[in-house]
């Protein structure tokens, strides 16, 4: 049962800004309560105006921002006179209405103030909540649900018929709670709910206790009826190796405008709703609420597998998704206006009986809102059941607030996107020196990373501190099981991999005679045959997905230059860099580029030159381990050291678009060394 989360402790000594900072962030973190980015809270106070006057503010909060972190500027000050000037005007237009919130904003700069500001001023109490829970929609959404709405709440509430947000619906809602002296609340038809209070423990008090009742009454309607006609499909116990087949098909047919990535939900909710009878006809009807629809679209893709192989499901999916996309573009010719740019065409929410959710994303941040969001429209849905129909806007109107510039003004305030943003890399030898430097590298490009590494622990505090789009797993390279289950997780976590870069290795030198058979073995079991397996793995992948692919394989001037003391070494590095222009030939025909980069004497921060290594190759120049670097560098056409920093630009290079049209190539990374000069 919801909660009422006020901590007068927490809250002692707040006022103002403050006070209603507290009040957004417990509003927030309850999902059924407010969605993401979504729902908005104010408070009118007196301050000082730029003339050192008293000034009647509202602040609410800013578009685009979300209660759960809201900080101080996220509240947006806004003159209260001059709003409630325009309050007797027969009507506004959005552009109009905009307009002149900006002519009255307080501070300067300031975020754009929210969609329902007009609302949030027209009503007179001093705080206001304006939320789209669950609880509330459940009436708002179900075909009989003004008449239990008006059974449960009686003379308290107003019920305002549906219609876009905006200046008529602030005006609406304001007359309408003045007609209305006993009313606490007001409902509004497929949309949301308003509570208020003359202070902010009154106002949250209020929500909290409308909510508590709402909920009350639809668990004793519900009873111990089926839920949503009960299930028509087992879940699957295997349901991810299922997914780890079909996801990278899945994500190439999503991806064909834009890279995108995937995220899976396969928790009790969810699969009690894709396994359910009635779950397809109501999913069809369209969202929940209309905050839903720029990140869920109108309707999911809800697949027509029930069962059998992961082949099938696959042909399902990548054939639904096309299906998706033109259903899409007639939808958008229908209702579209001069201005109107179609948004990607291919579903943002796909349903698989017996196996999940799988939703889509530019990153994992928008794919992972999707699923919090679809969760909302499942819970209304199962809600709703108990009352009626389960309706929803219309074709047009959902079309109206998809495609609303003030609706659609929210992404603009996401961060920028980057030039890999969509993409995927899984970077072998992950947790240290040149994989860990490419990691960060490819991470600030924007892409997902995934850090692959048999020091599990250090992969993992890698991505860690990379954040929250970067996973850290265990991979033995030479362990072909290893390799296959570190992909498997990648898959399962973002949907698939572009970029992949082999960086994992060791080093051991020695003369030929004092090279053990133990030795030779190993050297060539990590840095031949694990390149091989990692490589192979890639492959498939990619060609799962379609879309072609980059492999960076981080070699070594050894590759190409002869030494003594160092055949091991030097040839299991002879034999990467020929793979890579096998392969370079094999991929190309399917978009799947290869190309190398050669480093040389990379020290810092290796976990290699902090080995015996060090003192080998020390021993061999007839030079003490301390002065290493400095011979490495003087002997340098540049006279440079070479960093894994260094090193990661050339790979970033190779795995970003600026080199779609680049494979087989070589790209020394070593300061100059003019016996590896390619010729």
């Amino acid at each position: 049962m919801l909660k009422n989360l006020w901590n007068d402790a927490d809250a002692r000594g707040l006022t103002g800004v403050d006070e209603l900072m507290y009040r957004a962030h417990i509003l927030g973190q309850d999902p059924s309560v407010t969605n993401w980015k979504g729902g908005n809270i104010s408070l009118k106070q007196t301050e000082t105006g730029f003339d050192g006057q008293p000034l009647r503010v509202l602040r609410v909060k800013g578009s685009g921002s979300d209660l759960k972190t809201a900080q101080r500027d996220d509240f947006v000050g806004v003159a209260l006179d001059p709003v409630l000037r325009i309050q007797s005007r027969p009507s506004m237009s959005d552009e109009d209405m905009v307009a002149y919130l900006a002519h009255c904003l307080t501070d300067i700069p300031s975020k754009r103030p929210s969609i329902e500001t007009l609302m949030h001023s027209f009503l007179p109490a001093a705080h206001v909540d304006h939320t789209h829970a669950d609880y509330i929609l459940w009436f708002a959404c179900a075909s009989d649900g003004r008449k239990v709405a008006e059974d449960l709440f009686g003379d308290a509430l107003v019920w305002i018929p549906y219609q876009r947000p905006g200046f008529s619906l602030a005006k609406a809602v304001s007359e309408a709670v003045a007609k209305n002296p006993k009313a606490t609340c007001v409902v509004l038809e497929k949309h949301g709910f308003l509570t208020w209070g003359e202070t902010g423990r009154e106002c949250y008090d209020s929500t909290i206790e409308h909510l508590q009742k709402a909920e009350r009454c639809v668990v004793e309607r519900r009873g111990k009826a089926a839920v949503l006609g009960g299930p028509r499909v087992e879940t699957l116990a295997n349901r991810a190796d299922v997914l780890d087949q079909v996801l990278p098909a899945l994500r190439g047919a999503v991806s064909k405008n834009r890279p995108m990535v995937l995220h899976v939900d396969d928790s009790p909710g969810v699969l009690e709703f894709v396994n359910a009878r009635d779950s397809r006809d109501l999913a069809g009807v369209g969202a929940a609420c209309p905050d839903h629809l720029v990140s869920t679209k109108v309707v999911p893709y809800f697949s027509a597998w029930t069962g059998g192989s992961a082949d099938a499901l696959r042909h399902d999916l990548v054939e639904g998704a096309e299906a998706y996309r033109r259903a899409y573009e007639s939808y958008f010719e229908r209702f579209r206006g001069p201005q109107d740019a179609m948004d990607d065409p291919y579903p943002r929410v796909i349903l698989v009986p017996g196996v999940g959710m799988v939703t889509t994303g530019k990153n994992k941040d928008t794919a992972v809102a999707a699923s919090w969001l679809y969760h909302r429209a499942i819970t209304v849905m199962k809600g709703v059941a108990s009352m009626g129909r389960f309706v929803s806007l219309d074709e047009r109107e959902s079309f109206g607030i998809e495609y609303w510039p003030l609706e659609r003004y929210k992404l603009t305030q996401m961060p920028p996107e980057k030039e890999m943003t969509g993409r995927v890399a899984l970077v072998t030898g992950g947790a240290s020196g040149i994989g860990r430097a490419a990691a960060d590298g490819l991470a600030r490009l924007g892409a997902h990373v995934v850090l692959a590494d048999i020091n599990e622990d250090g992969a993992r505090q890698a991505a860690k501190e990379i954040g929250n789009h970067a996973l850290g797993v265990r991979m033995d390279v030479t362990d072909e099981a290893s390799v296959v289950g570190a992909f498997r997780q990648a898959v399962l976590a973002f949907g698939g991999v572009d970029v992949a870069v082999l960086s994992a290795g060791i080093a051991a030198a020695s003369p030929v005679q004092d090279t053990s058979l133990e030795d030779w073995q190993r050297l060539h079991a990590i840095l031949s045959t694990g390149y091989f397996l990692v490589a192979r793995e890639t492959f498939r992948v990619l060609q799962r997905q379609g879309r072609g692919g980059s492999l960076v394989f981080v070699v070594s001037k050894n590759a190409m230059v002869a030494g003594k003391n160092n055949s091991a070494y030097s040839t299991a590095k002879a034999a990467e860099l020929h793979l890579a222009r096998c392969l370079a030939e094999e991929g190309g025909a399917q978009g799947i580029r290869v190309n190398v980069v050669n480093p040389d004497a990379v020290i810092a921060r290796s976990a290699i030159w902090d080995s015996a290594w060090r003192e080998a190759r020390a021993r061999d120049h007839g030079i003490d381990p301390a002065d290493i670097e400095e011979f490495y560098r003087k002997r340098t056409t540049l006279k440079q050291n070479i960093t894994p920093e260094d090193v990661a630009e050339a790979i970033c290079f190779f795995a970003s678009g600026r080199t779609s049209k680049l494979t087989g190539n070589i790209l020394n990374v070593d300061g100059g060394v003019p016996a590896a000069y390619p010729r």
